[in-house]
């Protein structure tokens, strides 16, 4: 039998250009998703403005011209017969919008943040906030934090401007000294019902559950948060110690080292915490960063013990609760209410003092 004297065919080797071609053809990627993020924004400000001069129309209609429910469904059967393609224009939504413009039209320092929201986020701030103070903090927040809409509302339903009015974070003097921002980084409590956790749980389970639900929780602590790592270890002496959780927080430049309690708060924690930023500081913190931050994450703090505690701690320090369920939003409302009376109720008697 002859053999076949055809040579075989070796598979062509890639030129070692192509890898630093595609890596000076990245430049040109990164350009098309900077123009469709510009084109993407832009047509959501022109989507918006439009809404807003829909709502001024029938606002201004109804104030001149006596425009009721009747003539709103007309003009939708209009739009609609006019502008076949065009969605969004149902008689409710017409009313969306005229509610949309009558809520905002004096607050002109917030007409720019209403445009780089989409009406989905509005429309959330709008329906579920009571107050425009609370549909304010909303609108800041989700554009500092970049929620979601689903994000967004889970922020809304879990009460963090009522939390936020209701308790600020709970910092240490040297905390407040070597990071001024650090009341607008940190919360007083955390909500982890995405955790799942029974009433009963170990602080393995809380600590798994952090890890495993990273994204919810990087979420729950802003944006600015990176994880470093859990158990983290740091060895000082002929010992090795683990921190909890470890993050680097962008917008104070720092260490931040979490640790878990499945407890009350006892003040002998913070010397363990501040045993771990000592360490941090001398042995991990890279020249450019700033001093590290303690957080200790408790099942719940009474106040009063909490500052006390800090009141002498030599290290930025902080003492915060988690949540394992969401908050009775009623209740949280009814609270800040009485908050607002009560301070209220007390100023004529602050100034009496003021003036003694």
């Amino acid at each position: 039998m002859a053999r076949d004297h055809r040579m075989k065919r070796t598979p062509a080797k890639k030129s070692s250009s192509t890898g630093r071609h595609h890596r000076s053809f990245q430049p040109i990627i990164a350009l098309i998703q900077q123009a469709r993020t510009r084109s993407y924004r832009a047509v959501n400000t022109e989507l918006i403005t439009l809404y807003w001069n829909i709502g001024k129309f029938i606002s201004q209609k109804i104030q001149s011209d006596g425009w009721g429910k009747a003539t709103v469904q007309s003009l939708a059967t209009f739009i609609h017969r006019n502008e076949p393609h065009a969605s969004g224009f149902s008689s409710q939504n017409l009313w969306r919008m005229r509610q949309f413009y009558q809520e905002y039209k004096g607050r002109t320092k917030l007409s720019a943040l209403l445009r780089e929201l989409t009406w989905t986020h509005n429309m959330l701030i709008l329906g579920k906030c009571v107050s425009p103070e609370e549909r304010e903090f909303y609108l800041r927040r989700t554009i500092k934090e970049n929620w979601s809409s689903r994000e967004l509302e889970r922020q809304i339903d879990s009460g963090l401007f009522e939390r936020a009015a209701l308790a600020k974070p709970k910092l240490s003097p040297l905390m407040r000294e070597l990071h001024p921002g650090a009341g607008d980084v940190f919360k007083d409590s955390y909500i982890v019902d995405f955790l799942r956790l029974p009433d009963a749980h170990s602080e393995a389970d809380l600590h798994n559950g952090l890890v495993g639900h990273l994204k919810n929780f990087l979420i729950e602590l802003g944006r600015d948060f990176c994880f470093i790592g859990g158990e983290y270890p740091i060895h000082v002496g002929k010992k090795d110690f683990f921190i909890d959780l470890l993050f680097f927080n962008r917008s104070l430049n720092c260490l931040v080292a979490i640790e878990l309690k499945i407890d009350d708060f006892k003040p002998e924690y913070l010397g363990k915490l501040e045993f771990y930023l000592e360490a941090l500081d001398r042995d991990v913190r890279k020249p450019h960063e700033r001093p590290s931050v303690g957080v200790l994450l408790c099942k719940s703090n009474d106040s009063e013990v909490v500052e006390y505690a800090l009141s002498r701690s030599l290290s930025p320090a902080l003492v915060a609760e988690y949540q394992t369920k969401l908050l009775d939003k009623k209740l949280l409302r009814r609270k800040l209410h009485e908050f607002y009376e009560q301070t209220v109720a007390d100023l004529p008697e602050r100034k009496k003092l003021k003036e003694r």
